[in-house]
């Protein structure tokens, strides 16, 4: 089951990138040799007018072979009839239209989807982790705990406080319910509570139950307070309450994802060159298996919460694929834009041959990284 639905997912985020290349590199009439899912080697195909729609063995990703992609690729002698629908000889607008294509529909999948995850939740999110302080641009965010951790046979764990529970508010003694906005909070609640009862209402973040439970602390002598037994983590919601903001949620949503992508990806990295240790970016980056990790503990533990648990998934893939290919690294799509943009600029195409040397080289390392990632995502999932 999970694996099925794993390889549904990438199929999906493949495809619609793949198919925005497809599409658009057929409006500005340039010849579409094959479009394929999976990787080689090919298992079928059915040619259907001038492009062949094939099936292939590994199904980790897919492509669209555009004639003439490379100028090694063109023999001098076709006519110009040919050489008319080869990628390389379009204007270089033309050409980053096409190249931008499939960021654009991974981007617009993205939007769609948190779109509809988010009116079908009173346009509010789920709670994120947040990792290091953020003001998002658009919504108005709340913040809350989660508990990321139980000690075994503590009073958490005699209560049935489970990992991923959100605190949406406590009652000691007499008082009215209240909401606790951070993990400090929550700890000197637990101090200053003592050994009195004192009562939480959660919500499992990742299948929506919610229960009510009532604890007493304990005194812990090697920490000198009162604690209950979990580890916490201070995760953030973001609601989207006016006319507009609820309109254009989908975009106002992933544009705070990738902004805040953004910023933590550059903070590991800042911290990683200054501390010189790369296990915290390593940490942070997975690969095909780590996905499949995920999905499959989504999968087992999401109950009634599976159908929407999978799309904002596949909403934040879908982003994070826009993101990766929109680097300008040669063999990505971004990389490959910048070639596009020197011949836009200069006025001349650029030479066939560093272009062609450029774009393996970059190939071969993302090849090297998708293994080193992978042979990461064993070691830390399994």
């Amino acid at each position: 089951m999970s694996l099925v639905i794993f390889i549904l997912i990438l199929g999906i985020l493949v495809l619609i990138h793949e198919f925005g290349h497809f599409i658009v590199a057929k409006k500005n009439n340039v010849k579409v040799e094959e479009f394929g899912f999976g990787l080689p080697p090919r298992i079928f195909g059915i040619k259907k007018g001038e492009t062949l729609y094939s099936i292939n063995l590994i199904p980790l990703g897919g492509f669209v072979k555009l004639f003439g992609e490379e100028y090694a690729e063109i023999d001098p002698k076709d006519n110009k009839k040919d050489k008319n629908r080869a990628f390389i000889y379009k204007k270089p607008w033309q050409k980053a239209l096409i190249i931008a294509a499939g960021v654009f529909m991974n981007l617009f999948l993205g939007v769609g989807i948190f779109y509809f995850t988010l009116s079908t939740n009173n346009f509010r999110s789920e709670p994120m982790p947040v990792f290091m302080p953020i003001d998002f641009k658009y919504g108005t965010q709340e913040k809350q705990v989660i508990i990321a951790g139980v000690n075994r046979d503590s009073p958490a764990r005699k209560a049935k406080i489970r990992v991923e529970d959100v605190v949406l508010g406590y009652k000691s003694g007499d008082n009215d319910w209240q909401s606790i906005k951070s993990a400090s909070e929550f700890v000197n609640l637990i101090k200053n509570t003592k050994d009195s009862p004192i009562s939480f209402h959660l919500q499992n973040n990742k299948n929506g139950d919610t229960k009510t439970v009532t604890i007493i602390p304990i005194f812990e002598k090697d920490l000198n307070r009162y604690i209950i037994g979990v580890n916490l983590a201070d995760v953030v919601s973001i609601k989207y309450q006016t006319p507009t903001e609820k309109l254009l949620s989908g975009f106002y949503h992933s544009y705070n994802l990738i902004d805040y992508n953004f910023k933590v990806i550059s903070k590991l990295f800042s911290t990683a060159v200054k501390e010189k240790d790369v296990s915290t970016v390593s940490h942070a980056f997975s690969g095909p298996i780590g996905i499949f990790a995920v999905i499959e503990d989504t999968v087992k533990s999401s109950g009634k919460k599976l159908v929407t648990n999978l799309l904002n998934i596949t909403g934040l893939l879908s982003l994070s694929l826009a993101m990766m290919n929109i680097l300008p690294f040669p063999a990505l799509d971004g990389g490959r834009m910048i070639f596009v943009i020197y011949e836009w600029v200069a006025k001349r195409r650029p030479n066939k041959d560093i272009e062609r040397t450029v774009n393996f080289v970059g190939f071969v390392i993302l090849i090297l990284l998708g293994v080193l990632v992978s042979i990461n995502d064993i070691v830390k999932f399994f």
